[in-house]
């Protein structure tokens, strides 16, 4: 009988389906701030690498308490499962090791710790497979403080990538298509329609990326996507900006500053731009830069200040969900960055801590499925000036782990029909 159960038992647990859970960035706590990743060859904040290239992160803790903090990196496949491979596999040295390069802030209202990680290191001596990566800080506690994703790539696939105005007439003057031709001399594409995925990133912005579309077309071994509706994106709007490097002094986008335990500086109130015709305004596709006056490090120089973000509604705003965000703070949506109506004003008002420097930002609204609706305040055009960036993941039959096989970028200030 004995024999028996644990047959039955085994059956059981055999027939349970294993679902891997998908792993999602962890927001930081108020007092870690200006969080920059970058690679060595681009300066956006999803650092998309080539294999044997390095990556840095650099952040303030502005709790003027010296913290250690520590980091671990863990690989994933496509979908941002854990990956079958062992640390061995894809590490050469060890992570889970203390930041060791740190700088106290100087002459600064806001006294911070600005702390700097590049791998590879002495320690972590590198990345030695391609696919999706995530960067987790610890404290001393060993919990975690947040997360960042970053991607490695090989250079085994050619991947053209081509901006088009879109092919449904509904949508020709508000949306932008992608056009994709993936193609490799040393990687035979076999059953791609199953082994090879893509992901499409507007503007360095995971939330509203595009995945896994199949190839529509295979041509011996190029593979083809001309999708009408399938790789659209919504056309947005240039991002708006404002600069403070002189935190003193007003500018075309500051309208006044005010002194009190820290500076504030109060922006120009914003109106609701999507029933106005488009207007070309340069930007920087979301990012922001850190930069002060007078100053020969900023990292540790540039102050911080609250700046007051306000936004004229129109009828179809009010009682919404309405956020202000950027790739300053990951293009997240919470309760930090969410805005509030002043009724005396007649306007959205939000206040952010954020250090000195150039910044992109936007009004997005967040419907009641949760749903961002970047359009719905800046409008969308077909003429605004996008960054797109195609990621080609390759698994081979047997294979244990998605392989980042290539990667292409276009812009959409070149759109064509």
């Amino acid at each position: 009988m004995l024999f028996r159960f644990f047959i039955t038992l085994s059956a059981i647990i055999i027939s349970i389906p294993s679902f891997a859970q998908v792993t999602e960035e962890m927001t930081p706590p108020v007092d870690i701030k200006t969080i920059i990743f970058t690679g060595d060859t681009q300066q956006s904040q999803l650092p998309i690498i080539k294999l044997g290239d390095r990556i840095v992160l650099e952040f303030d803790a502005l709790n003027a308490n010296e913290d250690d903090y520590y980091y671990k990196i863990e690989h994933f496949d496509y979908d941002w499962t854990p990956s079958n491979l062992s640390k061995a596999e894809y590490m050469s040295g060890y992570d889970n090791q203390r930041l060791r390069t740190y700088e106290n802030s100087f002459n600064t209202f806001q006294i911070y710790s600005h702390y700097n990680l590049t791998i590879p290191n002495e320690y972590t001596r590198g990345l030695i497979k391609s696919g999706n990566y995530m960067l987790q800080i610890f404290n001393d506690y060993d919990e975690m403080v947040f997360s960042r994703k970053f991607m490695i790539f090989e250079t085994n696939a050619s991947v053209g990538v081509f901006i088009r105005t879109s092919r449904d007439v509904k949508y020709l003057y508000e949306k932008q298509t992608v056009d994709i031709n993936i193609s490799s001399s040393s990687i035979q594409f076999n059953n791609p329609a199953e082994t090879v995925k893509t992901l499409i990133v507007q503007n360095n912005n995971l939330n509203t990326a595009i995945s896994n579309v199949k190839p529509q077309y295979t041509l011996g071994n190029e593979l083809v996507y001309k999708y009408t509706t399938e790789t659209s994106f919504w056309g947005g709007n240039e991002f708006l900006n404002f600069e403070n490097k002189d935190i003193k002094g007003s500018n075309s986008a500051i309208q006044f500053i005010e002194l009190n335990e820290l500076y504030n500086n109060f922006l120009f109130t914003n109106y609701v731009r999507g029933n106005n015709p488009y207007t070309y305004n340069p930007d920087i596709d979301g990012n922001f830069v850190i930069t002060a006056l007078d100053t020969e490090r900023p990292w540790i120089e540039a102050d911080y200040a609250w700046i007051h973000f306000s936004l004229l509604p129109d009828a179809n705003l009010m009682n919404k969900n309405i956020y202000v965000y950027g790739n300053f703070n990951n293009y997240e949506t919470n309760e930090e960055n969410k805005m509030i109506f002043n009724e005396s004003r007649g306007v959205y008002e939000a206040q952010l801590l954020l250090k000195q420097g150039f910044y992109n930002y936007k009004y997005v609204l967040v419907d009641d499925n949760d749903e961002i609706q970047e359009g719905a305040i800046s409008g969308n055009y077909n003429q605004t000036d996008n960054n797109y960036k195609v990621l080609v993941y390759y698994r081979d039959l047997g294979a244990r782990y998605d392989r980042l096989v290539g990667v292409g970028e276009s812009n959409s200030v070149n759109i064509t029909n």
